[in-house]
């Protein structure tokens, strides 16, 4: 018997095939988010294989809350509470 993810799997194997890859027409800023974007699923699978799906909701959630309140997400090594890199204008 084939399990739902497996069935998922298969269909979007046979998706990709047939739609040519976006990524050669993508800006660098497009990449770049695209890259960020991986590292998230795999920071929340992780979660979630930690944790559960709970907890990485809630996790996400509370981060999404952080950023748009613009409160620091963690306390840095020398004390401050700053973000660690610029903010980019909306």
């Amino acid at each position: 018997m084939t399990s739902k993810n497996e069935v998922t799997t298969m269909i979007a194997s046979e998706e990709a095939e047939r739609t040519p890859s976006p990524q050669s027409e993508m800006s660098e800023e497009d990449k770049s988010k695209d890259v960020f974007f991986v590292q998230l699923a795999e920071l929340t699978e992780a979660m979630i294989a930690a944790h559960g799906k709970d907890f990485a909701i809630g996790a996400l959630v509370l981060s999404a809350k952080f950023v748009a309140e613009g409160k620091p997400l963690i306390k840095r090594a020398d004390g401050s509470d700053r973000s660690a890199g610029a903010e980019k204008p909306n």
